[in-house]
């Protein structure tokens, strides 16, 4: 039986210079678990460190904003730390170089939208007077604006646009820029005209009897609120073309000041002095001489390394640690493990119940969801899911999960003889396979009930082997117990109560008699009685046994009447757990018999409909069949879920250990 990975904690001493390479060898590795939770920060480095992990946060951080300001999506390729190393000069060079231009054009952008308002402002305002009908001497008293026409030196057009900036719009009245409109808020009115008479800028007299707006102005204003939005929109596509051509550095080196952001982060927090860092964490067996080889490499033996067993580890041996427990797996197994963990983790150096979820999950499962089609549907999902064809976030990694499942529920579907619910489509098939052996008849096992006797025998055929898989799971957990408890040198468990061995005598006798009476028609003897008292008291009054095996005085802690009271109670306890526990697998059949009922109304109510070949029938069989998949699969995941958890875990889960979790470096 496969038991949890062995471990060992290693203990690190690291020089200085040698911690920033170890720390990225320990994170891409991502087979340490380091012994204790770090502290905040080392007082003794807090400096250097603070100055080293502010440079890299800075630059990751201006990444990020800088990426979703350019609408960069995030990569779609999943962080591979093993591709990417911690930040060189010449990465940080690079960040330097694409953030400055990214923040110019960001400040050319900022001005441009200005001047886009500032000019839009004014047309706009100009616009609003154009038809009024007052004298333009008067004009500047009704508005918000303050309108200066006049003359320069054309060559110092530009000058004045640039010394004025943001506080007035210049448009050039001619084509040789030498008579401008200058339109200004009444706010810098006063400013403005300061600046234009250092400018030279010479006032011409507007007739005081002219009315309204001239034309030429609102040209003017007009062509300047093109030309500014012109520029614009020259500067978007820029900004657009900036974020294409440097998406793949930009992704590059986020990820790179990611690792240097946590590399960073734990050096500051590890325990060191002036010159030495100290690491320890626990690592698989497997991996101990390979990191010792590896990390003796990457310092150049500057590096003094040791290894432990849990044995050697006082914390653990006094109880006050527990050593986290690793899973080692293939890719279908290993898709299971969050079932467990979800439940709890097993204790370190017991057996790995992983295979058996795996195994007893894909049976149960096929056998209440059967029917061949949709299993296929559930197969071709999990291979498209395995192929990254589909991408559903952390659920990709349950692909063998959807695999097993979809070859079971096929399998149990092909005995049925269903298919996306039709009942005749496998006949043929079915007939063939039973002509291979007697008389041919469709479907191999009838699920549907009937007059017919054979079919009755079939249903309840199924609910005997449903109670009978209930029976191996239910004994495996308890196998599983006692071993695990026989391991740990915990006699009193292992033997006594009612999970023990004691227990598990009294469940296995009274099946093996219930199949004596009825198969072999015995009847009950003396030696039956005999055993299942003597089994049944162990396991019910098992307090005073437990007690004198471990070693554990008094016997009787609360006294004889206590004792009495409680082990009248767990042997009422006893024996309905244990009925319990076997009349729940019952369940599975029905299950499996109300899944080839919902298939039998699909069918029902599509050839209600003109049958599968009209359009209305093909909606319904397919509506149904959707419905079928996603609303019974889920309730027959959850119910196989709580088999798992209640009639298999519960036997042998009465402690949980520590889950391995690893350092690793992330892209958040």
């Amino acid at each position: 039986m496969a038991r949890t990975a062995e471990m060992r904690l290693i203990e690190l001493m690291v020089l200085k210079q040698d911690i920033a390479p170890v720390i990225e060898y320990i994170g891409k590795k991502e087979s340490f678990q380091f012994q204790d939770k770090l502290g905040e920060e080392s007082k003794t480095n807090s400096k250097k460190n603070d100055k080293d992990f502010d440079v890299d946060a800075n630059f990751y951080n201006s990444l990020r904003n800088a990426s979703i300001n350019l609408n960069i999506p995030l990569s779609d390729e999943e962080f591979s730390a093993m591709e990417t190393a911690a930040p060189t000069s010449t990465d940080r060079e690079d960040a330097t170089r694409i953030l400055k231009s990214y923040n110019d054009l960001e400040a050319e952008l900022e001005v441009c939208a200005a001047e886009v308002t500032k000019a839009t402002d004014a047309y706009n305002e100009a616009l609003a007077f154009a038809n009024l009908r007052v004298s333009f001497s008067e004009l500047d008293n009704l508005s918000f604006l303050a309108l200066r026409i006049g003359k320069i030196d054309p060559a110092g057009f530009d000058n004045m646009k640039e010394t004025l900036g943001f506080r007035a719009v210049v448009v050039a009245l001619g084509d040789d820029k030498s008579h401008v409109l200058v339109a200004a808020t009444k706010k810098n009115s006063a400013e403005v005209d300061l600046e234009l008479k250092k400018l030279g800028f010479v006032t011409l007299e507007i007739p005081e009897d002219f009315e309204g707006v001239p034309q030429e102005v609102l040209d003017g204003l007009s062509a300047q609120k093109k030309k500014s939005v012109q520029k614009q929109e020259e500067l978007e596509q820029i900004r657009n073309n900036f974020a294409e051509t440097h998406k793949t550095a930009i992704h590059h080196l986020i990820k790179v000041f990611a690792i240097g952001v946590q590399i960073s982060d734990i050096e500051r927090r590890l325990e060191s002095t002036e010159l030495v860092y100290r690491i320890t964490g626990w690592i698989p067996l497997t991996e101990a001489e390979v990191y010792m080889k590896e990390l003796d490499n990457i310092t150049e033996g500057r590096i003094a390394i040791r290894v432990f067993s849990p044995l050697e580890v006082s914390d653990v041996v006094s109880g006050k640690e527990q050593v986290p427990v690793k899973l080692t797996h293939g890719r279908f197994v290993k898709s299971f493990e969050r079932m467990i963990f979800s439940y709890g983790s097993p204790l370190y150096g017991n057996i790995d119940p992983t295979p058996f979820v795996a195994v007893f999950f894909t049976l149960l499962f096929g056998i209440m969801f059967g029917d061949l089609g949709q299993g296929l549907v559930f197969l071709l999902l999990g291979i498209l899911m395995a192929a990254k064809v589909i991408k559903v976030g952390g659920w990709n990694k349950f692909a063998p999960i959807f695999i097993a499942i979809g070859i079971s529920s096929s399998l149990m579907g092909f005995l049925t003889g269903e298919f996306f619910s039709n009942e005749t489509l496998l006949e043929p098939v079915s007939e063939w396979v039973t002509g291979l052996f007697g008389p041919p008849h469709a479907p191999i096992l009838k699920m549907m009930p009937s007059s017919d006797p054979s079919s009755i025998i079939a249903m309840f055929g199924v609910f005997g082997v449903a109670v009978g898989i209930g029976f191996v799971i239910n004994t495996i957990g308890l196998l599983l117990n006692i071993v695990n408890n026989l391991r740990r040198r915990r006699f009193d468990e292992a033997f006594f109560g009612k999970n023990g061995l004691a227990g598990a005598v009294f469940f296995w006798y009274v099946i093996v008699m219930i199949i004596r009476m009825v198969v072999f028609h015995h009847s009950i003897a003396v030696y039956d009685w005999i055993v299942i008292g003597v089994s049944l008291f162990f396991a019910a009054f098992a307090e005073p046994f437990e007690n004198l095996v471990a070693g554990r005085k008094p016997l009787l802690e609360n006294g004889f009447g206590t004792y009495f009271i409680s082990g009248l109670v767990e042997l009422i306890e006893v024996i309905s757990g244990y009925l319990s526990n076997t009349v729940s697998f019952v369940r599975v059949g029905a299950f499996a018999l109300s899944h080839a009922v919902l298939d039998f109304l699909i069918l029902t109510l599509t050839n209600m409909c003109g049958g599968e070949g009209s359009v209305v029938g093909i909606i319904i069989l397919i509506v149904g069949n959707a419905i079928i998949i996603v609303l019974e699969g889920m309730i027959v995941a959850i119910q196989v879920i709580r088999l798992q958890y209640y009639e298999f875990f519960s036997k042998f889960f009465h402690e949980t250990g520590r889950e391995f979790k690893p350092f690793k470096f992330v892209n958040e």
